[in-house]
């Protein structure tokens, strides 16, 4: 009997002088082992933590406080945002370029002019406005990488800078053949108008005339589109006074709704141009729906003008 509750006490003895299971923050109790480094046999005893097994989408569990790693998919996706072809088309202002053209390829087309000679329109706008965009964002290269760090094309490094000046050779190369093909008069209207505008990425950007490249070179594709005939064979006429206006002022409007979403970084940079001006005096967030509205106030002018053989002199 003395044996037996010697025994109970011992027993009880042990239990409570047991160490308590070490609790992981943020997890469950981990369990003491007692096996030793070298294995049995070892030579003593050692509490270690056994390892909680990793989740198998490569994602913590929460209780370590770490990030999750990311997923192939999202390495592949990030791997062709950065691709150069993708970012020089980025940086060419596609949606602009692709507008421009279409709009002067229609307006080719409502003057009366044949279908591949409107398409030769188009083709030469669009590789004349691709190479405009391209040497707008060199231009604002060092601009882009105080404002837009990593969201311009030309503020990463995937995106080399000679490649983009070999790019506008070689545009410069195929439009002057593209835009003398539809007469000589009319060619040398059209680079004029590129020529215009590859100034003014340089010069009166920031200042109170920010307007005046706009209006010249949209005052230009009036006589580009009249004075134009298939291989240079049909001189063609001057357009009217009030078309020239009025393609001037759709420049103007077409500036300050493309202006509209810089405002806060122009005004930060010290410009003063006239959608800046104009964004003082009015709000920032009008200045898209004044130019947008007068833009198509514009553009429905001209349609008008061109439907009713008022286009030329």
């Amino acid at each position: 009997m003395r044996r037996k509750q010697r025994r109970e006490a011992a027993q009880a003895t042990a239990q409570t002088t047991a160490p308590a299971a070490p609790v992981r923050p943020g997890g469950p109790p981990v369990r003491p082992t007692t096996e030793t480094p070298g294995g049995p046999g070892g030579g003593g005893t050692a509490l270690a933590e056994r390892p909680a097994p990793a989740p198998a989408d490569g994602t913590t569990d929460g209780t370590t406080g770490g990030t999750a790693a990311p997923t192939s998919d999202g390495g592949r996706l990030a791997g062709v945002r950065r691709w150069w072809p993708l970012l020089l088309l980025r940086a060419a202002h596609p949606r602009q370029a692709l507008l421009t053209a279409a709009a002067l390829g229609a307006g080719a087309l409502l003057l009366g002019r044949a279908t591949q000679e409107a398409a030769v329109v188009a083709a030469t706008v669009l590789v004349g406005q691709v190479v405009a965009g391209w040497h707008h964002d060199l231009v604002d290269r060092d601009r882009d990488r105080r404002h837009h760090a990593g969201r311009k094309p030309l503020t990463v490094p995937d995106l080399d800078p000679g490649t983009v000046w070999f790019s506008i050779a070689c545009g410069v190369l195929l439009v002057v053949p593209l835009a003398i093909s539809t007469g000589v008069v009319a060619g040398l209207t059209y680079l004029a108008a590129l020529l215009v505008t590859l100034l003014g990425n340089l010069v009166l950007r920031g200042g109170v005339l920010s307007w005046v490249p706009w209006a010249v070179s949209f005052g230009l594709y009036p006589a580009y589109l009249t004075y134009g005939g298939w291989g240079g064979d049909h001189l063609g006429s001057p357009p009217s006074v009030l078309v020239t206006v009025l393609a001037a002022l759709l420049g103007v409007a077409v500036h300050l709704a493309r202006s509209a979403p810089g405002l806060v970084v122009d005004h930060e940079e010290g410009w003063r141009t006239l959608p800046v001006r104009v964004a003082l005096r009015i709000g920032a967030s009008r200045v898209l729906l004044v130019g947008g509205l007068l833009a198509l106030a514009l553009a429905a002018a001209l349609v008008v003008l061109g439907l009713g053989d008022g286009f030329t002199a």
